[in-house]
């Protein structure tokens, strides 16, 4: 998760004023035309954009993904938004929702550097000239004037010798802050200087969307094809990751009573699947354990899956054969409702590519999300109707939304045997960590029996997609503490 920013106020802001025109059943009229320029009206200023009309053209496609297309969906420029919406309305009635699970905005896309490595004012000309000779490829050379380096970006290879080489620290490390956050090197500039996402290495961690500038990756939402099926009466049950503890400023059963005011039959716990991951997970480690494997890891973080299917093959063989909460929780979900739609709700982007894969969740929702339809249908949490649930999860159940929570379950359910596990926790799947699991899979030698996996720095609290930022962290500490069901 990152820092709370401004992208995250705008994607918010943008996502609730269209829930607040599909409410008012103007989503595919002119009104939704005229929110670019709305949202950005004439002489008024936007840092990091030339002029107030590329902004508004900004607002236009940023909205495409919101309503459930990419950019692929564009055939014609002059095409309004109005028929972009008509297009998500009618696919929300007779299709399904994309494939995609993130796109690129490419008129968003155009403001990061080319370039790596550059030479500041901080250079002081110094004879040394340790840059210019350890440079690999001859790419320094020094202005004959004022003896300062400058550098050839046509021959630098980006190998950072002359940054380290400096005395002085004159030069420094441009990154792109998408590429920079992603783990796998899935994203990368195109022939047109736009960044490209290669879903052939994309692990979904959704780190890049959140750690672009300028608001340019987008997830591809579901929201209006949910939205729209509750309309025309389709009963909708939502499955809710226990990370919603730490989202909203409210208690749970007031957050549960927001969800039945959208429109939602039903809300069910994805903390009761976490039980049942956490039942077959402890028995799962303790048989291989008794049949000498090495180690186990975690199988409920989506993002790591996709990590093991696309980058480390080798983990295959130690990752626990258990469902994840998500998994079980649907399928309680279908069973008491089997005539409805299943939505799953948390604060992650990995989640959609799961919910793909799984029959039993017809659609996935962020936090994020829920936010905005909340605060574009004009629902306040502190005047909702509370709604209890029906069964309630033990503590450690609904503690899977932070580091730790998997193992602490599994450990409680154990009890006795509890002994026999040592484990150890990767929370956050950086180019760091990614290293450590690798040459745990090729080794076989683990500092402990059970690794508990998650792509997010903290648990799923702080997933890419959750609506409270850091506070959320404090949020759903003290409300867990609240939960007195026990193993």
């Amino acid at each position: 998760m990152a820092f709370a920013n401004n992208i995250m106020i705008v994607r918010h802001r943008l996502l609730s004023e269209l829930v607040r025109l599909w409410d008012k059943k103007k989503i595919t009229t002119e009104d939704i035309d005229r929110l670019p320029l709305q949202l950005s009206p004439k002489y008024s200023k936007h840092a990091g954009r030339c002029c107030v009309h590329k902004e508004r053209a900004v607002w236009k496609y940023k909205s495409l993904p919101l309503l459930g297309l990419t950019m692929k969906d564009e055939t014609d420029e002059l095409m309004p938004l109005s028929a972009y919406a008509q297009m998500a309305m009618d696919r929300a009635h007779y299709g399904s929702p994309k494939e995609s699970i993130m796109c690129v905005i490419d008129e968003a896309c155009s403001a990061c550097v080319h370039v790596s490595y550059e030479i500041t004012d901080l250079c002081r000309g110094c004879t040394a000239r340790s840059c210019q000779n350890n440079c690999p490829k001859g790419a320094i050379h020094v202005n004959a004037q004022n003896g300062k380096a400058w550098i050839d970006h046509d021959a630098c290879v980006s190998c950072g010798i002359c940054q380290r080489s400096c005395p002085y620290h004159a030069i420094v490390y441009i990154p792109v802050p998408c590429e920079e956050a992603c783990p796998v090197k899935a994203i990368s500039k195109d022939e047109c200087g736009i960044e490209h996402i290669d879903e052939d290495k994309c692990i979904y961690c959704g780190k890049c969307m959140n750690a672009c500038p300028f608001g340019a990756i987008f997830e591809v939402s579901q929201t209006f094809d949910v939205l729209e099926r509750m309309r025309c009466g389709e009963k909708m049950v939502a499955i809710v990751a226990p990370s919603i503890l730490g989202q909203f400023n409210s208690t749970p059963e007031q957050v549960y009573g927001a969800f039945r005011a959208i429109g939602f039959t039903d809300v069910l716990e994805v903390a009761q699947g976490a039980m049942k991951t956490t039942e077959n997970e402890a028995h799962e480690l303790l048989e291989k354990l008794d049949e000498g494997q090495a180690f186990m890891t975690t199988s409920c973080c989506p993002a790591y899956i996709e990590l093991v299917r696309k980058h480390v093959p080798e983990m295959k063989p130690f990752v626990s054969g258990t469902g994840s909460p998500m998994y079980y929780a649907a399928r309680l979900a279908k069973k008491q409702y089997p005539d409805a739609k299943v939505v799953f709700v948390g604060p992650c982007v990995a989640k959609r590519k799961e919910a793909q894969r799984d029959e039993c969740v017809d659609y996935v929702l962020t936090f994020e999300e829920i936010g905005s339809i909340l605060s574009g249908l004009d629902i306040h949490l502190e005047q909702v109707k509370p709604y209890a649930m029906s069964f309630v999860s033990v503590r450690e159940a609904q503690g899977f939304g932070q580091a730790g929570g998997v193992m602490g379950a599994v450990k409680s359910y154990l009890k006795l045997d509890a002994s026999r596990v040592k484990g150890i926790q990767v929370s956050d799947l950086n180019r760091k960590n990614i290293a450590a699991l690798r040459a745990y899979a090729k080794t076989g030698k683990v500092p402990a029996n059970f690794i508990e996996v998650m792509a997010c720095e903290g648990g799923c609290i702080t997933g890419p997609s959750s609506y409270s930022g850091e506070k959320g962290k404090r949020l759903f500490i003290q409300e867990l503490s609240k939960c007195e069901k026990t193993y």
